[in-house]
Formats: structure tokens, sequence, C-alpha cells
């Protein structure tokens, strides 16, 4: 059983930043991947970031070149560094990993993943 907690999150002004992190208990694996998903206030969860074993990365088309997600496979903790911050990035974000083989390609659906943080709130203000 893989526990993760996030970490990062407050308050900032339109066109701040903000360094989400998410520690795991272990780590996951090589071939699994992790990822940053978040839910707005009556909006569906979306998949914003996402890491394969690999080292390859997925962005949502509305994060690209704003966001970058990395991780320090050493320490188990995963990052999610959001620059540009606009008030539509509100909203509780969630850090995910598969516990197994992830299809790199489906990285990004909320559907692959069985372990969830319990979120970290981020509130953008314009």
């Amino acid at each position: 059983q893989v526990q993760l907690v996030e970490s990062g999150g407050g308050s900032v002004q339109a066109g701040g930043s903000l360094r989400l992190s998410c520690a795991a208990s272990e780590y996951t694996g090589r071939r699994y991947c992790m990822g940053w998903f978040r839910r707005a206030p009556g909006k569906e969860r979306e998949g914003v970031a996402a890491i394969d074993g690999e080292g390859g990365t997925s962005y949502a088309g509305s994060v690209k070149g704003r966001f970058t997600i990395s991780q320090d496979s050493a320490k188990g903790t995963l990052y999610l560094q959001m620059n540009s911050l606009k008030p539509e990035d509100t909203a509780m974000y969630y850090c995910a990993a598969t516990g197994y083989t992830c299809n790199s390609a489906l990285k990004l659906y909320p559907f692959v993943y069985n372990y969830w943080g319990q979120g970290t709130q981020v509130t953008v203000s314009s």
C-alpha cells in the first residue's frame, strides 16, 4: 500500500508561482506512473501532468508551458512547478500513483491510478 502526501498548496495572485510536492511512502517502481490531477468546484477531476517510469511527461493543454512535473526517485518525491498561475487553476490538487506497469499513453487518465493523496488546495486570485 503506497501512501501519498501532498504539500505546497496555498493562495497566490494571478501570475504567481507555487511548487507542489508529493511524498510517497515507497518508490512505486521504474515502470510505474505518477501524476497530478485537480478538481475545481462543480467540475470533473482532470489530469494536469503525469510522468512515467522512463521520465516521459504529459501535460493537459491548459497548463502546457506553465507547469512542469518532475520526480526525485531517490527521495520518492513528485513535484509540480506551477508558474504564471491563472484564476482558472484554482482547484484541489491530488497526487496519484499506479501500483503496476503503466501504459504511458494513458497516464493522464485518472482510471489508471490506484493510489491517491488527500489533496492540497491551490487558490489563485485575480
